[in-house]
């Protein structure tokens, strides 16, 4: 539970619904609280490089920020939530997009901090094109079918993803029962306080 969600009712949430007899159809879910605040405040002019350096200055990433950028940490937490479900998976199994580029990924801490501005363009690209379409980024773990796709896409004004801010975390669960209003359980995703109140 905790590994999933720090403090949030996800696992508790997913037995009740299956132990009830409902099926789940498709679980969507933002499960990095560093991912989430990166994205949420990444609009209008900010750089993609000074959003990641603000969050690691504030403490919300790991002292590698590309321990977050590889999408390992949510692809941990996509797995448990897929095997609850009931799917026979393993980490290598799933699909994960890692937001550093190749070439960033070997060199040592302060030469990739150093370095960031050089993801600034490909972003920028990504940001503009969600934009003008109203959109936004958010980086995202679909579980559906039994399979497991980590990635950044875009959502629409509509999707629940939206309107994420801060470092919240969401997972959104659509089932049989919640067809056509979703499930939604949000909150910080991380925390000391809720993170301890969660194992308690």
């Amino acid at each position: 539970e905790t590994n999933v969600g720090a403090g949030l009712p996800v696992i508790n949430t997913l037995h009740a619904l299956l132990n009830s007899g409902d099926r789940i159809i498709k679980i969507e879910a933002v499960l990095s609280g560093t991912l989430s605040y990166i994205f949420n405040s990444y609009k209008g002019d900010i750089l993609f490089s000074d959003v990641v350096k603000e969050a690691k200055t504030k403490g919300f990433t790991e002292p590698d920020p590309r321990d977050d950028l590889s999408g390992l940490d949510v692809a941990r937490k996509a797995l448990i939530l897929a095997r609850e479900c009931g799917a026979k998976l393993e980490l290598e199994q799933i699909k994960v997009e890692n937001l550093v580029s190749k070439e960033l990924r070997d060199i040592d801490v302060k030469a990739f901090l150093q370095k960031l501005t050089d993801l600034d363009a490909v972003y920028d690209k990504l940001k503009k094109k969600a934009e003008k379409k109203g959109n936004a980024l958010r980086y995202m773990a679909v579980i559906e079918n039994n399979k497991v796709e980590i990635a950044l896409k875009e959502v629409d004004a509509q999707h629940p993803f939206y309107n994420l801010s801060g470092s919240d975390n969401m997972i959104v669960f659509t089932t049989e029962r919640y067809k056509n209003n979703p499930l939604v359980i949000k909150r910080p995703g991380a925390g000391a306080e809720v993170t301890a109140a969660g194992v308690f």
